[in-house]
C-alpha cells in the first residue's frame, strides 16, 4: 500500500514538473513569436555571457546573425534610476528600442582616474528609448581592455571596430533590444550548432 502511494506521488510530481517545463518553453516560444514579426532583425544582450547577439526572426524561429563581446555595468541587477551603475533588463513583452544613432566620435568623458577628459565613446552612440534614454550602445575608445567585462556605468560598450560593423550592417532606429536578466541563461537560438 505504501509503495503504491509513493509511486502515485512520484508520478504526480513528475507530471507536474513536465507540465511546468513545457509551459515555460511554450510561453518563451509564444512570447517571442507574438512580439516579433517575420524577418525582423533584433538584438539580445546577455548579461551572463557578456555578449550582444544580432538575431533575425524567420518563420517562427530566431536565427543568430552575429555576436559581439560587450562590457556592461559594474553593478549587478536591473537599472532603476540614473546613476545606479546598472544596465537595464527587459522582457520579450517590453523591449527597449534604439531611439537614435548619433555621431559620438568627438565625445569625451572624465572617468575620474587621472586621465582627465578623453575620447571614450567610439564613433557612434545608439541611444535607447524611454525610460532608459540615458543608456545606449557605444564604443570603448581608450577603454578597449574593458571589453568583455563589467566596468560601465550602465551602457553597453563594444570594441570600436565591432561597433562600426554593427552600426553599418545591422543597427537602425526603432530596432528592438532585449536585455536579459542576470541569471537568464542562453535561449535555444543562442546555442551554436555545428
Amino acid at each position: 500500500m505504501m509503495k503504491k502511494r509513493i509511486l502515485k506521488w512520484t508520478l504526480w510530481v513528475t507530471l507536474a514538473a513536465v507540465v511546468s517545463v513545457t509551459a515555460i518553453l511554450l510561453k518563451d516560444s509564444l512570447s517571442q513569436n507574438e512580439y516579433l514579426s517575420d524577418g525582423e532583425v533584433f538584438v539580445v544582450i546577455s548579461k551572463q555571457e557578456l555578449k550582444l547577439y544580432v538575431c533575425q526572426h524567420v518563420n517562427g524561429d530566431n536565427i543568430r546573425l552575429a555576436e559581439y563581446p560587450v562590457c556592461i555595468s559594474k553593478n549587478y541587477g536591473a537599472k532603476k534610476f540614473t546613476g545606479d551603475n546598472k544596465t537595464p533588463e527587459t522582457t520579450w513583452r517590453r523591449p527597449i528600442h534604439i531611439k537614435e544613432i548619433i555621431d559620438a566620435s568627438d565625445w569625451v568623458y572624465d572617468f575620474q582616474d587621472g586621465r582627465g577628459l578623453i575620447l571614450a565613446y567610439g564613433d557612434w552612440y545608439l541611444r535607447f528609448s524611454e525610460p532608459y534614454n540615458s543608456v545606449g550602445i557605444h564604443g570603448s575608445t581608450n577603454n578597449e581592455e574593458t571589453v568583455p567585462g563589467r566596468y560601465s556605468r550602465g551602457c553597453i560598450r563594444m570594441h570600436d571596430a565591432d561597433l562600426i560593423k554593427f552600426k553599418e550592417e545591422y543597427a537602425f532606429v526603432g530596432m528592438k533590444v532585449f536585455i536579459k536578466h542576470e541569471d537568464e541563461g542562453l535561449r535555444r537560438f543562442e546555442y551554436k550548432y555545428y
